[in-house]
């Protein structure tokens, strides 16, 4: 059994964008990203092996795949990527914390 916040330790100053595992089992696993003013990397995009359900609980972000959609989620949007749908993040919002929930099913 675990417990905790998902709003605890959540830097003032976040040079870097973080990926924390809640919980990593086989079948699932359920991650949290802290964002801001970050982006994917120009060049590549995701293609996971998994599906992807995400959820910005706190903050703004753009979701772009590689056939032009675009999703822009502000707080209490989700979206579900299936497998091998490549995307990237294209833009967080760069005043505020953007806090996502992944879940890897």
């Amino acid at each position: 059994m675990s417990q905790g916040n998902i709003f605890d330790k959540i830097p003032d100053d976040l040079l870097n964008e973080q990926f924390q595992d809640i919980i990593s089992t086989p079948g699932v696993r359920i991650e949290r990203i802290i964002s801001k003013g970050h982006s994917s990397p120009q060049s590549g995009w995701y293609d996971q092996q998994e599906n992807e359900w995400v959820i910005v609980l706190e903050g703004a972000g753009v979701v772009v795949f590689e056939d032009g959609r675009e999703f822009k989620l502000k707080k209490g949007d989700y979206l579900n990527i299936p497998q091998h749908t490549k995307h990237k993040v294209k833009w967080t919002d760069p005043s505020n914390i953007t806090v996502w929930l992944a879940v890897f099913y």
